[in-house]
């Protein structure tokens, strides 16, 4: 009898560790922060001849701001990123936009990237930096 009863006892304390385990574990991830979802993807040639027109596009979208805003970055030369053009703003759940038509004045690499914009407002004169792409480069020839 005093065997089973301390096997009972064990066995219920096995238990009550499993449950506190499980709620612990309940609580730590009810406790982790919802990430926001989206992406941006940037396309450009690799190459472009000097005196030549290339197309640089950037689409993106972010569920972490009402409105979004995309806009195409560019660089030459390691200098600082300056803005080439925005595309409009748009409401969360649709894609936002940006094309750059770039005319290749001098030979040499030229880098891009983009960057979507979460804005709180269509006229928000403060938006808010949600991602930034990968850079492409074109090697102007």
């Amino acid at each position: 009898m005093t065997r089973t009863k301390k096997a009972g006892m064990k066995a219920r304390g096995g238990r009550v560790a499993v449950i506190g385990a499980l709620g612990l574990a309940s609580v730590t991830l009810a406790a982790v922060p919802a990430f926001a979802k989206g992406g941006v993807d940037i396309t450009a040639p690799h190459t472009a001849k000097v005196g030549k027109t290339f197309t640089v596009t950037a689409h993106g979208d972010d569920d972490a701001a009402s409105y979004l805003r995309v806009c195409l970055e560019g660089r030459s030369g390691g200098q600082a990123w300056h803005q080439v053009t925005c595309g409009a703003v748009v409401a969360t759940g649709t894609d936002a936009q940006a094309t750059a038509h770039v005319k290749a004045a001098h030979s040499g690499a030229l880098e891009y990237r983009a960057v979507v914009y979460g804005l709180t407002g269509p006229v928000d004169r403060q938006p808010v930096r949600e991602r930034t792409s990968d850079l492409v480069t074109v090697e102007v020839r």
